[in-house]
This record gives structure tokens, C-alpha cells and sequence, in this order.
């Protein structure tokens, strides 16, 4: 059973934004996200539209295609025909995590390596990237299978995620890593809320992702509690059902709950562990 002490919070003076010589400057201009943006309008296979919204146009126009392309959709054509984006999803989720460490070390120098995976983990996560990916109307140009599209695929999580780290390893592929920077930079970056990036909420992100999995809620035990009452140190396991996903201690209940929901989510999307029904 993986066991892990909860660390003490971190709150450096963050700026709302990441600060425009952060990083190398590079020559793509990449357009401000637009503001709002909910629901996805009506379906649209105007690559323009998307390159325009994004700031950065494709010389390879099928891997902007691809990267939008959802297995739903390569399963009703004939074989060979078209490909989906998983493997474009794969590589793009290993550069956004490349380029947002980057990022954390050049602007927080004296940062501790556990305060950077914190806030990498936080802006790498599918609870920061859907809005990212929302503001931009990405689900408005996904390719997906009618059975995908008639159950709201446009507009569902997993998806939007999938396509948003699809289209960065795209923008790599087309490229290079520089235009790739500047996008990440832009719409990942440059648009967190610092301060709320400051307070991890594992137990929220861990609920959505169960949910997502169609699992039952998670429940927190307490199966220790050590030490006198001025210094008590807690250990709880998270469980789904009667699964116990991880364990992990902390000087308050809170903290040591928090901390188990961070083990689970990782091992989860490590698929260390599968959730059952």
C-alpha cells in the first residue's frame, strides 16, 4: 500500500499571469483566448476558424485533422481510411507536461521540487485544461462517430482534454517545440488562476474523475490516529466501494485526505489501479 505524508502548503506571491519574459520569446503571435465560451456552437470542420482562434496555422493540415479525430468517428469509416488521436494525444500530454516544468523552474527558481509538482499537476489537470479547451470551441471542430455526437461528446470532459493535448503535439509535429511553447504558454499558462492554483483540491478532481469513470463516490476512512492530542497524525484510506485506493498520512484529517486523493488520482491515470462499477 503506497503511504504518503501530506507536505506542508506552499504559497509564493504568484502573478495572475505568467509574465511575458518567463520564456524565450518566440516569433509565432498567438491570439488572445476569447472570452465566455461554454457550450460548443454548431459543429464546424473550418480549420481556418480554429488556426485563427489559436494564432498558429498549419503547414500540415492533416495533423490538425487527426488531432481532432476521435475513434468514434475512424470506426464507422472504412479501415485505413482515417486515423484517431490517441497516439497524437499520447505525445501531446508528455509535451504539455515538459513544457509546464519548464515554465515552473525558470519562474520559480528557489521553488522545492515538490511545491513545482503540485502546481504541474494542478495545470496539467483535466479540471484546468476543459475550461482551456471550452474557450477555444474545440469541441465545436471534433470528428466523432454519431453515436459519440448524439450523446454530447462535443462538450464532454475527457474529450475536449484528449483533443487540447492532441492539437499540442500537432502544433509540435507542424512546427516545432517553439511553436509549442508559445501556445502552451498562452492558453495553459497565461490563463491560470495562480491563486487558486495555490490550494490543490485532490478530493474535488479525484470526484470528477470516478464520475467520469461512472465508479461510485469515493469514501475517506480513518483507520489511525497517533500521537498526543496537540500533535495527533492522522492515516486515512480513500475507497471505491470496497477497493481501497491508497492510503496516506497527515497532521489533520483534511490534509490526510487530500493526500490520499492525490496517490489515487495518480495511480488511477497510471492505470495502476481500475475502479470497478
Amino acid at each position: 500500500m503506497t503511504m504518503k505524508r501530506a507536505a506542508p502548503e506552499w504559497s509564493p506571491e504568484m502573478p495572475p499571469k505568467m509574465p511575458e519574459d518567463s520564456l524565450p520569446p518566440v516569433s509565432l503571435s498567438v491570439g488572445e483566448p476569447p472570452s465566455g465560451a461554454a457550450k460548443p456552437a454548431a459543429p464546424s470542420e473550418n480549420l481556418a476558424d480554429l488556426e485563427q482562434t489559436i494564432g498558429y496555422h498549419f503547414a500540415n493540415a492533416e495533423l490538425a485533422v487527426r488531432a481532432l479525430t476521435h475513434r468514434s468517428y475512424v470506426r464507422e469509416l472504412p479501415p485505413g481510411e482515417s486515423e484517431p488521436n490517441e497516439q497524437l494525444e499520447f505525445l501531446g500530454d508528455s509535451i504539455l507536461g515538459f513544457l509546464v516544468s519548464d515554465a515552473l523552474v525558470r519562474h520559480f527558481p528557489q521553488a522545492q521540487e515538490g511545491q513545482l509538482s503540485k502546481l504541474k499537476a494542478q495545470l496539467v489537470s483535466s479540471r484546468h485544461l476543459c475550461p482551456v479547451a471550452r474557450q477555444m470551441d474545440l469541441g465545436r471542430y471534433l470528428r466523432l462517430g454519431k453515436g459519440e455526437e448524439q450523446s454530447g461528446g462535443r462538450a464532454k470532459r475527457a474529450l475536449l482534454v484528449d483533443a487540447l493535448e492532441a492539437l499540442i503535439a500537432a502544433i509540435y509535429l507542424d512546427g516545432g517545440l517553439e511553436p509549442a511553447r508559445a501556445f502552451v504558454q498562452r492558453w495553459v499558462l497565461q490563463v491560470a488562476d495562480w491563486q487558486q492554483l495555490q490550494t490543490a483540491d485532490y478530493k474535488s478532481e479525484l470526484q470528477e474523475l470516478l464520475q467520469e469513470r461512472h465508479a461510485p463516490p469515493a469514501r475517506y476512512v480513518v483507520i489511525e490516529e497517533r500521537g498526543p492530542e496537540h500533535q495527533k497524525v492522522f492515516t486515512i484510506q480513500v475507497r471505491v466501494g470496497r477497493q481501497t485506493l491508497a492510503q496516506a498520512e497527515g497532521e489533520s484529517k483534511k490534509a490526510a485526505q487530500q493526500a490520499a486523493a492525490q496517490i489515487a488520482l495518480a495511480r488511477l491515470r497510471e492505470q495502476e489501479i481500475v475502479v470497478g462499477h
